[in-house]
C-alpha cells in the first residue's frame, strides 16, 4: 500500500497504480491474490467514487476531488493477507467526513473482535457509528476468513444485532472491511462482472484489515508502521 500512495497523484491512471503495486508484490516473491482469481484480470481493485468495490484499473485518470478505495491482497510462503485503504485527492469536506467515518467503523469493528464476542457484535460495532453520521451499509459484501484460500468462512457481515452470531474463538483469522456510502445501500454491477457502484451515484468508502483473535484480544495482521491507517 505504501508503493501505491508513493506513486499517487493528480493526472496517474488506475492503471500505473496497479503495475505499481504488481512490481513489489513480486519483488517480494509474493503473488498477487486477485490476478486470476475467478478470472479477475489485474493485481489489484481500484474503485474511484462511485465505485463501491472490484474496480478494475485501467486508463482511469485519477483527478482533483477524487476518492478510490484501493484493495490489495497477496500470497506468501502459503497464505493470504488482505486490506483495503481509501485516499482521497484534495477531496472536499462532505467526501472527508465519508471516508474518516469509514475507517473508525471498521475500527469500532476490530477492537470487538475478542474471544467471546459474536460475530453480530462486529456488525452492530460497525453499522451503529455508520448510521448516526447518515450514511448507509453495503450489504451485498462481506468480510470474510482467510488464510491458506484467500476466502474462507466465517462470512463477517458489517451490520447486525449484537449478542448473535458465531462466537469468536482464539486463532479465527478474517478481513473486516465496510463498505459505506453517502447515499443508498444499493448495488449495481458494471458489464465487466466486476465494478460494483452505488445506483444512486453517490460516493463510496471502504477500509480493510486482516485480524486475527487472540487470547490477548485482536492482532491486526495488515498493519505496519510505514502504513497510513
Amino acid at each position: 500500500m505504501v508503493r501505491v500512495a508513493e506513486v499517487l497523484e493528480l493526472g496517474v491512471t488506475t492503471g500505473e497504480l496497479d503495475a505499481a503495486a504488481d512490481r513489489f508484490i513480486r519483488k517480494q516473491g509474493a503473488v498477487a491474490s486477485a490476478k486470476g482469481y475467478k478470472g479477475y484480470p489485474r493485481s489489484i481493485c481500484v474503485s474511484v467514487n462511485d465505485e463501491i468495490v472490484h474496480g478494475i484499473p485501467g486508463e482511469k485518470v485519477l483527478g482533483e476531488g477524487d476518492i478510490l478505495a484501493v484493495d490489495i491482497a497477496v500470497r506468501k510462503d502459503g497464505y493470504h493477507g488482505d486490506m483495503n485503504v481509501t485516499f482521497a485527492l484534495e477531496a472536499d469536506d462532505d467526501a472527508l467526513r465519508l471516508v474518516e467515518t469509514t475507517r473508525q467503523a471498521m475500527e469500532a469493528g476490530l477492537k470487538t473482535c475478542t474471544p467471546g464476542s459474536r460475530l453480530g457484535d462486529i456488525g452492530n460495532a460497525i453499522q451503529l457509528p455508520v448510521e448516526a453520521a447518515g450514511y448507509s451499509i453495503v450489504r451485498e459484501y462481506c468480510g470474510h476468513g482467510i488464510g491458506r484460500s484467500f476466502h474462507e468462512e466465517p462470512q463477517v457481515l458489517h451490520f447486525g444485532a449484537p449478542g448473535t452470531g458465531r462466537r469468536l474463538q482464539p486463532g479465527m483469522v478474517f478481513t473486516i472491511e465496510p463498505m459505506v456510502n453517502q447515499g443508498g445501500p444499493e448495488v449495481r454491477v458494471l458489464d465487466d462482472d466486476w465494478t460494483a457502484l452505488t445506483v444512486d451515484g453517490s460516493l463510496s468508502a471502504q477500509f480493510e484489515h486482516t485480524v486475527a483473535v487472540t487470547r490477548d484480544g485482536p492482532d491486526i495482521l495488515s498493519r505496519f508502521e510505514d502504513l497510513p491507517y
